[in-house]
């Protein structure tokens, strides 16, 4: 691999987890209930909607761990972020109890973590994923 190429996959690793960040802190933690620490996103209102809201976030998953697989990322990181979406979907299909789940779970700011820690890049600072 020369320089240039070299340069160019590192490029586009910063880009995708820029883009990674930004989607991941719109969906888990974009929002904070005032007088509180307690903070929320997309992924929590979105939650809400009966049968078809914790169906609608799989699709930012996966698209999360699509780059993952684009940038070579081991196949055990692979599975503990379909476990984390999957986890995410099934707790948080129950009503009350998984939009409560959803608040502290924020299976995409653990999955963004996660993908940063396999590409050994340090996550940017912000609100913690948990």
């Amino acid at each position: 691999m020369t320089a240039e190429t070299t340069a160019l996959r590192t490029d586009d690793i910063a880009a995708d987890l820029a883009r990674v960040d930004r989607v991941s802190r719109l969906l888990d933690t974009r929002y904070r209930i005032p007088g509180t620490g307690v903070r929320f996103g997309l992924d929590s209102v979105i939650g809400l909607i009966p049968g078809i809201g914790d169906t609608a976030m799989l699709l930012p998953s996966f698209w999360i761990m699509a780059v993952a697989h684009r940038h070579g990322v081991r196949k055990r990181v692979l599975a503990k972020m379909a476990g984390n979406a999957g986890l995410d979907y099934v707790v948080g299909s129950i009503p009350l109890a998984g939009d409560l789940f959803d608040l502290a779970f924020k299976s995409h700011r653990r999955n963004a973590a996660l993908l940063h820690a396999a590409l050994d890049r340090p996550e940017p600072a912000g609100p913690s994923p948990r």
